[in-house]
């Protein structure tokens, strides 16, 4: 049980580069995990342009605001051998994320992200990271996500502009489809990369699922939402949310959301002198 506690961190999208080998060795011939996808996450069938779109746009970029979320959550992975796990993820909009990781009633890992970077540490192994966001786009295949993508992705809004001559929105009994025409060249300091989105909305605008292909590669990223409730203040918020990476990676990961609340909480984060940082490489 020596290294389960390092696969956590990924679940808080933080997966420690030292630890990931033995991870994925000890969990070799394991079927990945078995979570059924949204009973409304099937391709919707392209339909009619919508003619006025203005009213789509406002739903999905602007939301109900909130200065503090504190989300309880059950984490199923298939490079975590032990789960699902307890987690409570706190997130000050803007500002940060905070993330605690329990086992067996036990605290086990701590993390904190914010506009500036991720901070994450083991308490098991006694080790921590401290890494900007580069470290996170290597682990997804991506290069987009930065402190704000994060935030947006992790409670369903919509994390990606596609608008302009370079989208297609579409509209049927299902709900709405926004496309690109083309790849979307996304440059991140000295990366380009180019994908192909589609994104999939409810006829409420509550955003179902999320694709990104890489134009380039098989590295693709998807993120399904269900369970869509509403809260405070019209606040829409998902049950459930789910990431499937593949490619050159593969992993699946399940947050079952059990409960929000929104007061705010104590998010104290240090480092022990004792413990070791993990480089990244």
């Amino acid at each position: 049980m020596n290294k389960w506690i390092a696969s956590i961190l990924f679940i808080l999208v933080l997966f420690s580069c030292k630890t990931r080998k033995t991870v994925e060795q000890s969990t070799e011939g394991k079927d990945s995990i078995q979570v059924e996808k949204p009973k409304n996450d099937k391709p919707i069938d392209v339909g009619e342009n919508v003619y006025d779109p203005v009213t789509f746009y406002e739903k999905v970029y602007i939301h109900p605001q909130f200065e503090a979320l504190k989300i309880s959550s059950k984490i199923t992975s298939d490079d975590i051998k032990v789960s699902p796990l307890d987690a409570t993820i706190y997130i000050e909009t803007d500002k940060k994320i905070f993330a605690s990781i329990n086992f067996l009633f036990i605290n086990a890992a701590r993390a904190l992200i914010t506009p500036e970077g991720i901070k994450a540490m083991d308490k098991y192994n006694k080790n921590y990271i401290d890494s900007d966001f580069d470290y996170l786009n290597n682990l997804l295949n991506v290069n987009f996500i930065d402190y704000k993508n994060l935030e947006n992705l992790l409670i369903g809004r919509t994390f990606l502009t596609i608008k302009g001559r370079n989208s297609r929105l579409t509209q049927n009994m299902q709900g709405y489809q926004l496309a690109s025409i083309s790849n979307i060249k996304i440059e991140t300091g000295e990366t380009t990369r180019e994908y192909k989105i589609v994104l999939q909305y409810s006829p409420d605008y509550d955003l179902i699922q999320a694709k990104l292909q890489d134009a380039n590669s098989d590295d693709s990223l998807e993120i399904l939402y269900d369970g869509w409730e509403t809260y405070q203040n019209e606040i829409r918020l998902p049950k459930n949310v789910k990431i499937i990476i593949k490619g050159s990676k593969n992993s699946q990961i399940l947050l079952e959301n059990t409960k929000f609340d929104f007061s705010r909480m104590d998010t104290r984060y240090s480092v022990p002198s004792s413990y070791k940082k993990i480089e990244i490489q």
